[in-house]
Formats: C-alpha cells, structure tokens, sequence
C-alpha cells in the first residue's frame, strides 16, 4: 500500500496524531472534499472514534453534549470549508460558556484563493472571534522541515489552550492546497510514532492564595456575617461535600439551580425561584445577605439576579476559573479565579466557628421560607388543570433514580427548577448562551457516552428547530425526549416583554409545524403521546419502560392556558 508522503497528508497525520497525544477520542466528523485528508487520517487512526453527522449545526452540539458528558474530555470537530464553520458558530459559544474543550478543526483554501470567487472560499480565521479561546491559522504546508516543525508547535499550542486553565473552545484552521488529489490508501498508523511531537504545558497552579489569604477571607465570613452561596451550572459533585460543611454553619444559605448538580441537603433551597415567590417584600433586611458567594456557570432564575442587584450593600465574591471579571448583580467585590473545587474546602477549613451552633435569625427565615414553598408547589399542583405545569409536575419528581436529565432552553428548565428534581443523576441544558438552536444535539451526543437512560424535556420550538438531529444513526435506545407542545413558543406568552403585544401569536408564538408521530415512525422512535393526566400517566409508563429503540413522548396542552398557570404561580403573593 502507498505511503502518505506528501505534505497535504502528512499534516493531516500529524493533527490526528496529536489530538490523540493531547486525549482526544471522539470525533464528530461532516463529509466534504476540503477536509477528507483530515477525515481520511482521523478514521484510519484506530485510537480516535469517528461519528459522522451530515448537518454541522447538529454535529457541533453533539460534540458538545459528548464532551459534557464525559468530564470535559476534548472533543474534535472537523468540517469543509466554506458555510460550514459558520453553522458550528452556535454549539461554539455554547462550549465557550459551559468551558468545553471543542477542537474546531475546520478545512480552508490557501490564502491567496481567498476573495477570488473560488467555490467554497470565505475568511475562516477569526469567525468565532468573540467566543474562542483561540485561533491557529495552519499555513499551506511544505517540505520545509522549518515550516513542519511549527505546525507541530502551532498545533500544539491550540489542542493544550483548549483543557488549559478554564477549558473552552480552540478554532484550527487548516489550508490545504490539493486535498481532492491527496488521498490514498494507507495502512494504520501509530499516532505514538515520531511523525509529530506533544509539547507539554503545566497548568497554572494554586500558587497565590496561601493558607494566610484563606484565613483573612474566612474571617470575613464570621458567625456574624450573613452568607447566600448561589451555585449556577456545574459538573456533578465537584464540590458537594465541602458545600455541605459549609451549609451547617449558623450563618450561610446555599441556593443552587437544578444544573449544578448539587444533590439535596438539608439547609440546601433547591427551588430558587418558588422560594423566591413566596417572599411578599423582598427588601426584607433579616433576608438579605452581605456577601454573596458566587461558584459555578450562569443563572437561569432572573429573580435572584434581580433582587440581589436590587441590594445596595450586599458584596459579592465570584469564585471559577473566569479569566475576566464575571459582575453579574454589579456588586462584584472579590474575585477569586480559581476552581470551586479548591477554594470551597479551603474557606471551610478558615471560616470561624462559634460554641452556639443555633441558626441565625436570616438562616432561620430562609428555611422557614423554604419550607413553606414546598408546601405551596405540592398544594398548587394538585388544584390546577391540565397544562404545563400539571404536566411537568407529574414528570420531573418520578424520573427514575441514576437517569441523566437533558432541559431545553425556554419554559422547560424553568418549570423542572420549582419541582423536586433530586432522583437524576445528572442534569444539564445550555445556560452558557441560553439558545434553543442544540438541544436535542447536545443531549443526543451527551447520552452516546452514557450508560444510564438519558432523557431531553423540551418545548416544540425547540423540537422544532433541531428536529435533524433525530436522523444521526448512533442514537442509543435508552434515549427518550418529552416536547411540550403548547402552541409554540409558550415563553413568549409568560415574559413582560413579548405577553401583550399585537404580534405575540404570529411573530414570537410562531404555531410550530411539528409533525411529531410521523417524525418518530421516520426515525426509528416509538411514540406517545398525552393530553390529560390519566394518558400521562399510561405514556410515561411505557416511556420509562422503553429500552429497545428511543422513544419520544408528545405531550399537548394549551399554551395560554398553561401561561396564565404559570405567571399566577409565580405572582401569587404580589
């Protein structure tokens, strides 16, 4: 067999090389000319695993769901040239945001066919600009050993940024000069040989923050001092048994949003925004605190960020490994850029304990508080007719113990945060940009590298909009989605913005055409579907049940209905 032996080829192998060198297993590929010497190179390399996805958009987000869903692990990307990069644009910011490491590995013309009408030529480096934690422009290749070794040491470079400090996105853009005439057939190769060479790079390590800093910051939060830790998306138990220790203390509350995978403890309020509805004046001073701990990703609840804005002289301590400052209620007072994981036990360790060990008088009103929203769910749920909020109160409490649980943007991750969500083993959805362009993507390739059932809940847009993703042929059979279809785009008929204007139902609404019986017999799913509380509860038997082939479950309500029960919820103690 030939040998690959121009240099079209051999920059190829030498990118697959190192992405195995730097942990790369998984990539996600789309077919096309541009780029098959790369996608030649990554499937003849038998230590990375290839999945092709014909629509970049939806390949982008699997890439995405697979490397959340397996600890951050990089993950290549690789597409033609042309409009194909631009459509992986939206899982990009959405990886730049959640810190997964995405290699974008994207195929272009040599510079100088660049803007000279060619087919398939536009300008690639920089595309991403604004959500990138780098691009590496790889020149045209040649047998210049000098031009070689620094596409090694560029390569290099970009695959160490992407797990580097706080993991995220890299964009290499490789020029090819002739990939139509350099593929060959070629024998397996060794990715451990000496075709290319890993630099390794040392991570930045705790070498700032000394045990004095952590006992001048612990003195901070003295029994005297009242502390609301506020925990957005995260990996699951990164910090769980630090956060609990913490919660024992007289003084500190921890709220946490369904995605920061925090399993319910007793001084935990998991129910942000149902707690924060059943306060009748939240200008309460026993209720605010004066610091603010801030850990994981962004917030869904607009509520806490609106009333913790709304407190002039609360301080707030923002702790991740952010290289920016992240001043989301603009209190911002201590920035702290580095992993919860180590800084969290740390502060425990300092923080100043006192013989009475009873709550504080803020620590008390926040359970009690707690306490009674509980109460005031259960009791809600039970009186409202069918809609939404019935339905997902039916849902998200029974999902089976050790299921992984996918929430599209819009009213789904909404709805799953004011019930009990704790029996999943894992629960994610896009918060980092908070788009509904990847959902079904993203938990589509989230549940390709996991052994427990994964279930999406999502709303018909959503569906609607990612509705391609259902024809990847890797789908696993304990893969199940639930689409609330209310009509459309029911949040739009719940936020003050869009709920009273003229052109709610034409042109934010926008009636879905969702054809979800025949969608399902197309690909392969079983189907059901509901519209009343005793066929869900038949359908979600058999959903649950359902391990054989995926399966997706229609759930139909009303949409201004289901708006009306929500906002009334929500409002109910104004």
């Amino acid at each position: 067999m030939k040998k690959m032996e121009n240099t079209t080829k051999k920059a190829a192998r030498m990118l697959a090389s190192l992405l195995v060198k730097h942990g790369v297993t998984e990539a996600v590929v789309s077919p096309g000319s541009r780029n098959a010497p790369i996608i030649v190179a990554l499937e003849r390399c038998r230590e990375i695993n290839t999945r092709v996805v014909i629509d970049e958009r939806s390949g982008a987000f699997i890439g995405l769901g697979m490397s959340l869903a397996s600890a951050s692990s990089p993950v290549a990307l690789v597409c033609t040239s042309g409009t194909a990069p631009l459509n992986y644009a939206p899982a990009v910011a959405e990886a730049f945001y959640r810190n997964a490491p995405l290699i974008v590995i994207t195929a272009d013309r040599p510079g100088e066919w660049i803007d000279q009408d060619d087919s398939q030529t536009i300008r690639q480096p920089g595309i991403y600009s604004n959500f990138i934690k780098g691009t590496f422009d790889i020149p045209t290749e040649s047998d210049d050993p000098d031009r070689m070794w620094m596409i090694n040491r560029t390569l290099n470079d970009a695959l160490a940024l992407a797990t580097s400090g706080r993991p995220g996105p890299v964009h290499v853009n490789v020029r090819l000069a002739d990939p139509l005439g350099s593929v060959e057939e070629v024998d397996d190769f060794d990715p451990w040989g000496d075709e290319s060479r890993q630099i390794s790079t040392i991570s930045p390590q705790l070498n700032s923050l000394d045990e004095d800093t952590f006992a001048e910051l612990g003195k901070r939060l003295s029994p005297s001092t009242k502390v609301l830790v506020l925990a957005g998306f995260m990996s699951p138990a990164s910090v769980d048994a630090a956060l609990r220790e913490m919660s024992r203390r007289p003084n500190f509350i921890v709220m946490h949003e369904a995605q920061s995978n925090l399993h319910g403890y007793g001084d935990f309020i998991s129910n942000i925004d149902a707690v924060l509805t059943e306060v009748s004046d939240l200008s309460d001073k026993t209720l605010a605190p004066d610091i603010v701990i801030t850990i994981g990703g962004s917030l869904t609840s607009r509520m806490v960020k609106t009333w913790l804005r709304s407190l002039p002289e609360v301080e707030h301590w923002s702790i991740g490994a952010h290289d920016h400052a992240v001043d989301c209620f603009r209190r911002l007072t201590q920035r702290i850029p580095y992993d919860a994981s180590t800084i969290i036990p740390a502060l425990v360790r300092h923080i100043p304990k006192r013989n009475n060990s009873e709550p504080t008088a803020y620590k008390s009103a926040w359970l009690a508080i707690r306490d009674k929203a509980l109460k005031s769910i259960l009791d809600y749920s039970a009186d409202i007719p069918w809609s939404d909020f019935k339905a997902m109160s039916m849902i998200v409490p029974r999902v089976p113990k050790g299921w992984n649980l996918q929430l599209s943007n819009g009213t789904a991750v909404r709805y799953a945060q004011l019930f009990d969500y704790q029996t999943a083993a894992r629960i994610d959805c896009n918060r980092g940009v908070s788009g509904i362009d990847g959902c079904t993507s993203t938990a589509i390739g989230a549940a390709c590298l996991s052994e427990a059932p994964t279930l999406l809940i999502t709303g018909d847009m959503s569906m609607q909009y990612d509705m391609g993703a259902l024809a990847c042929n890797f789908i696993p059979g304990n893969f199940k989605i639930i689409v609330l279809n209310n009509g459309g785009g029911g949040i739009f008929r719940f936020i003050a913005s869009t709920k009273n204007l003229q052109e709610l139902e034409r042109n934010f609404v926008a009636d879905v055409n969702l054809p979800l019986k025949k969608l399902a017999a197309a690909y392969g799913f079983k189907y059901y579907r509901a519209e009343n509380e005793d066929q869900l509860g038949t359908a979600w038997k058999k959903l649950v049940s359902t391990n054989a082939s995926p399966a997706i479950l229609e759930i139909s309500t009303d949409g201004q209905i289901s708006a009306d029960i929500l906002s009334a919820f929500l409002n109910r103690n104004k």
